[in-house]
């Protein structure tokens, strides 16, 4: 019988441009993953880019 540890593990991303650009980085941590999108937020204000989100792995946005 296989090992049922992942079973129900999330994993939250950190994708750049609003969730059409590429990941960056990636959690099975929600507070994680958010504070690392504030840090990746603060340098899109200053280039005039759209915002990085967070979202769990596998879904479209």
């Amino acid at each position: 019988m296989a090992c049922g540890c992942q079973k129900n593990r999330k994993q939250y991303e950190v994708v750049l441009d609003g969730g059409s650009g590429r990941v960056v980085y990636t959690s099975t941590s929600k507070p994680t993953a958010e504070s690392v999108a504030k840090r990746y937020t603060k340098a899109a204000e200053k280039d005039g880019t759209t915002p990085p989100i967070v979202r769990e792995k596998g879904t479209a946005s």
